[in-house]
């Protein structure tokens, strides 16, 4: 990714430093990153919302209004990607690595895949 805004769900207070939620929705914060000339040049948090009203599309408007291009996720599941399909943000996959910045740093080196809609989780956030 050369250009553009990541958001990564992230435990505790969120940041570079902080480790990828297991699943988006059931995240603290959003890690938001700004990558400009494929190099990161600010980061910032955006709180989660409850899945009140709207429920899974909750966290997909939210993430579209602060203008995310790329979702990071280690699950998830079927509606909200169908939602961040229809609102423009591409979600990548990534399980394996635990900590925000190295997630961030693959995206940027074109190292993360889609995630596709046979990878996505039944609910409940148990599903890598």
């Amino acid at each position: 990714m050369e250009n553009g805004r990541i958001a990564v769900p992230s435990n505790g207070t969120g940041g570079l430093n902080s480790t990828r939620s297991g699943h988006f929705g059931h995240c603290d914060v959003f890690t938001l990153v700004d990558v400009e000339n494929g190099n990161i040049k600010n980061e910032s948090t955006v709180s989660n919302q409850e899945h009140g009203h709207g429920g899974c599309m909750v966290p997909v408007n939210l993430l579209a209004w602060h203008a995310v291009n790329a979702l990071i996720v280690g699950g998830i599941g079927r509606r909200p990607l169908e939602g961040f399909a229809q609102v423009g943000i591409d979600v990548y996959f990534d399980s394996v690595n635990p900590d925000v910045k190295t997630v961030v740093e693959n995206l940027i080196a074109n190292k993360l895949e889609k995630i596709s809609l046979d990878q996505t989780c039944g609910g409940g956030g148990d599903c890598h």
